[in-house]
C-alpha cells in the first residue's frame, strides 16, 4: 500500500551511525552516574528556577510521523510570546511557523538561528524513565552546517553541566528524531525529577527552529 505524505519531506538526520551513537550514550552514562553523589541537590540555580514542576497538557503532535508519544511543550516552545523565559544570544523571533501547526499555535514565531547564534529554553522538569526531546527544525544555509543540541543539568553539588544530546543536520521544514535527554538519571528533585534546559546553538547553516516538545517521562 502506498502512504502518501503531505507537506515537506523530513529530511533531518542524527549525524552518527548506530554503532557510534551506542559507544557515545554508554560513555554519557558513565560520567552522568559518576557525576551522582546523592539523591538530592543542594540549591543550585536549576533548582531553584524548577518551581512546582507544573507541565502542561500532554499532546501527541507527532501523530503523522507515527510516533504516538505523549509531550509537552517547552516554555514558550511555540514562540508565540516572543521566546518569553528563552535566553538569546543573537537568536531572533520570526514570523514563520512549522508548516503543520502541531500545537494550533495563535500565531506564526519561529526561532531563527544564524551562524553562531544560541538559545536556551526555560527549567523543564524531567522524570527518570528515558525522556526524549523532540521539535521541528529548517535550516535554510548551507547544509554542512550542523545545529547542536546540549541539555544542561546539574550535579548533586549544584554545578551546572552542559552535555551534547544530538547535532543536527538538514534542509527543509521537517520534525527532527528524538533525542534522548540522559539527564534524567540524576533524580534531584521530588518525585524522582531532574531540572534541565535545552541549548540549540547553530555551529554553521542558517536555521529556524519550532515546536519544541518534551516527552517528560518517555511513557509512550
Amino acid at each position: 500500500m502506498n502512504h502518501i505524505h503531505h507537506g515537506p519531506t523530513p529530511t533531518l538526520t542524527n549525524h552518527r551511525n548506530r554503532r557510534t551513537a551506542a559507544m557515545w550514550l554508554l560513555g554519557a552514562l558513565v560520567v552522568l552516574t559518576a557525576l551522582t553523589g546523592a539523591t538530592r541537590a543542594e540549591a543550585g540555580v536549576l533548582v531553584q528556577s524548577a518551581g512546582n514542576c507544573e507541565a502542561p497538557a500532554p499532546e501527541q503532535p507527532f501523530l503523522r510521523w507515527l510516533d504516538p508519544a505523549k509531550y509537552v511543550l517547552a516554555g514558550d516552545g511555540d514562540f508565540d510570546r516572543d521566546a518569553a523565559g528563552w535566553q538569546r544570544a543573537g537568536a531572533q523571533v520570526v514570523a514563520d511557523n512549522e508548516p503543520w501547526n502541531v500545537h494550533r499555535s495563535a500565531r506564526s514565531a519561529a526561532l531563527r538561528l544564524r551562524s553562531g547564534a544560541s538559545a536556551t529554553s526555560p527549567v523543564v522538569c524531567v522524570g527518570l524513565l528515558h525522556p526524549t526531546l523532540r521539535r521541528f527544525a529548517r535550516n535554510s544555509g548551507s547544509i554542512l552546517g550542523p545545529l547542536q543540541v546540549e541539555v544542561l543539568f546539574e550535579d548533586a553539588s549544584g554545578s551546572v553541566h552542559a552535555l551534547t544530546i544530538g547535532t543536527l543536520v538538514g534542509g527543509g521544514w521537517a520534525p527532527t528524531v528524538p533525542m534522548p535527554i540522559l539527564a534524567n538519571l540524576l533524580a534531584l528533585l521530588p518525585g524522582q525529577e531532574t531540572p534541565v534546559q535545552f541549548r540549540f546553538t547553530a555551529r554553521g547553516g542558517d536555521w529556524t527552529i519550532d515546536d519544541v516538545y518534551v516527552d517528560p517521562y518517555g511513557k509512550g
